[in-house]
């Protein structure tokens, strides 16, 4: 049995970032920039992953991880697997409306207590443990395949329940627990062939973005 490595990428730039708009489900599209950044993700996993080893890619149905997974699928001439599971976190009613809207409305978690089911007194918002039944049961399938590389393009919230959900991190500790990566990273994460142990090598590494401008 190989070792296996899992690389996870939040995507670049987008169009909620540039003009300060809630995220979320927003359907919102790589800018210019977030494109450019797209092809070096894509390079430099390329130059990570063995010639002629064979490649699975996941991604988040929405339009700004879609992009990105396209790119990087025409580096391994491979063609991603959409799943809403792995979608960033849903801000309901915020959704599209500018950054400092929701900031001004809403509530910070309880300091103890079920953090996880907290909606931050937003209509419609997703709690953190409807994000993590959702992401931690699309990691276990993917974890549960035999290709020994791949590949899956999520979000920035979206990122603590993908690595959580790959240490086998209880649902619970969720509620205190962040791993913060940057638009356009690649977090690399390995499970060893012998203990079966899984790691964080890399978090949010984002070396291969200072070419774009």
């Amino acid at each position: 049995m190989q070792m296996r490595t899992l690389y996870v990428v939040t995507h670049p730039e987008a169009t909620h970032h540039v003009e300060r708009v809630v995220g979320g489900w927003h359907d919102s599209a790589l800018t210019a920039r977030g494109a450019a950044a797209a092809q070096a993700i894509a390079s430099a996993l390329r130059a990570e992953v063995p010639d002629g080893a064979e490649v699975e890619l996941w991604s988040s149905d929405l339009q700004r991880t879609a992009q990105t997974a396209e790119v990087i699928g025409a580096a391994f001439g491979v063609r991603p697997v959409f799943d809403g599971r792995l979608r960033e976190k849903s801000f309901g009613e915020a959704e599209g409306k500018p950054q400092e809207w929701l900031d001004a409305r809403r509530i910070a978690p309880p300091a103890v207590g079920d953090r996880m089911a907290h909606t931050g007194g937003i209509a419609g918002l997703e709690p953190d443990s409807a994000v993590a039944q959702r992401v931690y049961a699309a990691v276990d399938e993917i974890a549960d395949r035999p290709c020994a590389h791949q590949i899956v393009v999520t979000h920035g919230y979206a990122l603590t329940f993908v690595v959580a959900a790959w240490v086998r991190m209880p649902v619970a500790s969720l509620g205190y627990a962040v791993f913060k990566a940057g638009s356009g990273s690649i977090t690399t994460l390995v499970e060893d062939d012998f203990y079966r142990s899984r790691a964080v090598v890399r978090l949010g590494e984002v070396g291969h973005l200072g070419s774009v401008g």
